[in-house]
């Protein structure tokens, strides 16, 4: 029933609106074609300059309504991330400022020039000077742009401080897993056919690998305030995207194709919730790249810390190895030792049972 009212007052627009042009040209017809077109210039030059009046209004408007529920009313949440916001607002300026220059100019013109009769048509089909100033100048502002753009990719994929952090980032349908290198501050190698689920080697891990045996994986990116991270990017299955749009940083996740990206977060999570004013604020990892059915789902958090922070979690982390292989923890060694000397009270005495 509601698609058929819907079709039915569609129709009925489509109708009203033809009848106006008719009525319109029946009208054109009583007062003589050459009047009723001056009438309709007049009408339609006064009304170029109410639309031009209205969509400024309209863009001033919607801004200062939505602008506090974008990105850009809180700073960037990485130092370099600055310089992503900063080329944003010079892109925008350049490109507003022609926007709003081209659009006064085109709707004052319909206004301005509009037919009269003591006026004369000037034609100029052609005009170097014209076409090399508006095909020199864009092409230098956008090179400009490129540049900084290029500048800034640089420095994203380029070599971290050596004091920076790593952790090893992997997409997989539709979820993250994180790892991150033990003491020895290295990650182990892995090989894709050795994954396994069902065994607690999502990742692939070469346990034959020593390096491997400190790692730890978790499900949740854990990162510290001021401290470099490096991330090395990759994905079990398709391609996923990390986005990480607080850092104002993103990165395709390539199967078999590792690539690299870093950063350094400005604000813990606590310190955001506070810029913010959101006491629910949480920084977040999505998929940026459409991956299949549950790619909606595909999200993950980040947990920014101070360092005390970060060592106090990461010496209550397990590494992968043990999780793996849980009769080589030692942990778990001296719990059956616990659970095998038991106080047996007999005849008043205790006895240790062995």
């Amino acid at each position: 029933m509601a698609i058929f009212l819907t079709v039915a007052v569609i129709a009925l627009i489509y109708i009203v609106i033809i009848q106006i042009a008719k009525a319109s040209e029946y009208v054109s017809v009583l007062k003589g074609e050459d009047v009723s077109r001056k009438q309709n210039n007049k009408i339609n030059g006064f009304l170029m300059v109410v639309f031009l009046v209205l969509g400024l209004f309209g863009v001033w408007y919607c801004n200062n309504l939505y602008l506090g529920k974008t990105l850009l009313s809180v700073d960037s949440a990485s130092v370099e991330g600055a310089r992503v916001d900063s080329m944003l607002w010079i892109t925008i300026a350049v490109t507003g400022s022609v926007f709003l220059a081209t659009q006064i100019i085109l709707f004052w013109f319909a206004y301005r020039y509009q037919e009269k009769e003591q006026r004369k048509v000037f034609y100029f089909p052609h005009n170097n000077k014209l076409e090399v100033l508006w095909t020199i100048v864009p092409a230098i502002v956008l090179t400009v742009l490129v540049v900084i753009g290029l500048r800034n990719w640089f420095l994203f994929t380029g070599e971290p401080p050596k004091d920076a952090m790593v952790v090893e980032v992997t997409g997989k349908q539709f979820n993250w897993i994180f790892r991150y290198p033990g003491k020895d501050g290295a990650l182990g190698k892995k090989y894709f056919r050795n994954i396994d689920d069902a065994n607690n080697n999502p990742l692939g891990i070469i346990w034959d690998d020593q390096l491997s045996h400190d790692d730890v994986v978790f499900d949740k990116l854990i990162l510290i305030k001021g401290k470099p991270v490096k991330l090395i990017i990759g994905s079990r299955d398709v391609i996923h995207d990390v986005g990480l749009s607080q850092f104002r940083l993103k990165m395709d996740a390539v199967p078999g194709i590792p690539t690299t990206m870093w950063f350094t977060p400005k604000y813990t999570t606590k310190e955001m919730k506070e810029l913010t004013h959101n006491p629910d604020f949480v920084y977040e990892i999505s998929c940026d790249q459409m991956c299949g059915n549950g790619h909606y789902s595909m999200r993950g958090v980040i947990d920014v810390v101070d360092q005390e922070e970060f060592d106090l979690w990461m010496a209550k982390q397990k590494p992968q190895y043990l999780m793996a292989f849980p009769d080589k923890d030692p942990s778990n060694k001296k719990d059956s030792v616990k659970l095998a000397v038991a106080p047996v009270e007999t005849a008043g005495k205790t006895i240790a049972k062995m």
